[in-house]
């Protein structure tokens, strides 16, 4: 069954290639009914197989969904004799058309395949030829606060004409490497009924339990984080006692902030939600981005279900820069995997987590969201105030993708508390008739933060809905 995907991201590639200017998807968003119509009954007359022969529409053929069983030799010597002739002809509009309509015909099988990869520990794109035509193909999950015309109006491309296929240009994505992992539907079991992600956030404690050790090598100078190993229990289980709390809130995902997890920290809460019983792992959050940790020259942020087991895990990518008085400026002493892992569910869209430097970083931040269409960024955090995300965040509201923050009180600096006025955010999309002090959730940090009164169980919650 590849062949009819490599079919598809070749003809997209030769979309993309045969465009010179962006202006023709402008000008073809706007084609005639008549004209859209003439070119589906050109497809239908040269590949019947693709429309329902019995039944037709007010403006042309009915297009019908395909099984696999519809595809066989005849459907292929059909399809590419009809994609040579209208390669042969230049004309580009056909083509878009055409690949409207596989998009529409190929609905059910792609669903079909969402169920199986659903069952996977992770998924490879759907065609095998990905690096010949620079395009990856995925069935591309919906989502309930994204508009049906999302990028249309300021982003001409391909992929504005198509549902249910996720499109991937190889030329955004760069030298990145992407790893997808489609939810089973029993992660969030209750989703669809109530069309909300109700998230927690935690900033954890006041307290650092970690040094930096300032280095420099080949003249370059370097920070990196060593771990008090005494406090790992204590602080690990800190973390459990949150987790514990949010699932009092039915929480769906559950997120901390960056470095304040350690070593020891994904294996101690697994364990702990390995012993549960089945009615109590039921309460816990469907989703937990534990607190990220320093090891083997990586940041990493580990994702456990309900379950305990491991999701994924993402290692930052971009270095933070790190002034230190008197000494300089210290680079992060970290190595980019360039590996980014996306989360698929149908609902919620696609989810990605940016660790803080990650998603100041526009330009990395824009290439995630424009490539996979993300709805949904969970930014963990360390950073000393919250403006520079806070201008980040209209960034991606446009683009139709919410954004979770959560900063940790650890970060503060003496004598800039100013900076914390806010700990969090929740930068969601709302309808256009909505009051738009909804837009930005803000979590106000705790009058302890300042004085030294660290409680450990601060814990904000926040509901992510539909539009």
């Amino acid at each position: 069954m590849f062949h009819i995907f490599n079919i598809i991201a070749g003809l997209c590639s030769d979309v993309i290639s045969m465009c010179p200017e962006d202006s023709l998807f402008v000008k073809y968003s706007c084609i005639s009914q008549s004209a859209k119509s003439g070119m589906e009954k050109d497809i239908c007359a040269s590949v019947p197989d693709l429309f329902l022969t019995d039944r037709k529409g007010s403006g042309g053929p009915v297009i019908y969904r395909i099984n696999r069983n519809d595809l066989d030799a005849v459907f292929f010597e059909r399809l590419e004799r009809y994609i040579e002739k209208i390669k042969a002809q230049g004309d580009i509009f056909p083509m878009i058309c055409l690949l409207q309509v596989l998009d529409t015909a190929m609905e059910s099988i792609l669903s079909e395949i969402t169920e199986e990869y659903q069952k996977e520990n992770f998924s490879v794109v759907l065609n095998t030829n990905r690096e010949t035509t620079g395009i990856g193909l995925l069935p591309r999950c919906s989502c309930i606060w994204e508009r049906k015309t999302r990028l249309s109006h300021s982003y001409n491309r391909l992929d504005n004409f198509l549902v249910n296929f996720l499109l991937m240009e190889n030329s955004i994505l760069g030298e990145l490497i992407d790893k997808h992992y489609f939810l089973s539907p029993d992660t969030f079991p209750d989703f669809l009924e109530k069309k909300a992600l109700n998230i927690a956030v935690s900033p954890l404690r006041i307290e650092s339990h970690f040094v930096y050790d300032y280095f420099e090598k080949n003249d370059i100078q370097y920070f990196r984080v060593l771990y008090e190993e005494e406090y790992f229990d204590k602080d690990n289980e800190q973390i459990w006692q949150i987790i514990l709390k949010s699932a009092e809130n039915n929480t769906d995902i559950m997120v901390f902030p960056e470095m304040l997890g350690n070593p020891e920290t994904p294996e101690y809460i697994s364990q702990k939600l390995k012993a549960l019983s089945a009615e109590e792992q039921s309460k816990m959050p469907s989703l937990t981005i534990l607190p990220s940790f320093y090891k083997n020259k990586l940041n990493t942020v580990f994702m456990l279900d309900r379950y305990g087991e491991v999701v994924c895990r993402q290692s930052k990518q971009n270095y933070y820069i790190k002034p230190v008085a008197d000494k300089g400026s210290h680079l992060e002493a970290i190595t980019a995997n360039n590996v980014v892992n996306i989360l698929h569910f149908d609902g919620i869209g696609r989810i990605a987590v940016l660790i803080c430097k990650d998603f100041l970083t526009t330009h990395y931040m824009e290439q995630l969201m424009r490539c996979f269409k993300l709805t949904l960024i969970i930014v963990p955090s360390n950073s000393t105030g919250s403006y520079d995300f806070r201008q980040s965040f209209d960034l991606c509201a446009h683009d139709d993708c919410n954004v979770v923050w959560i900063n940790t009180c650890e970060a503060i600096i003496p004598g800039k508390e100013a900076n914390f006025e806010s700990i969090g955010y929740v930068r969601k999309r709302i309808g256009r008739n909505d009051d738009d002090s909804q837009r930005l959730c803000q979590f106000r940090i705790c009058d302890g933060a300042f004085s030294g009164k660290c409680t450990h169980d601060c814990i904000y919650f926040e509901t992510i809905q539909g539009v």
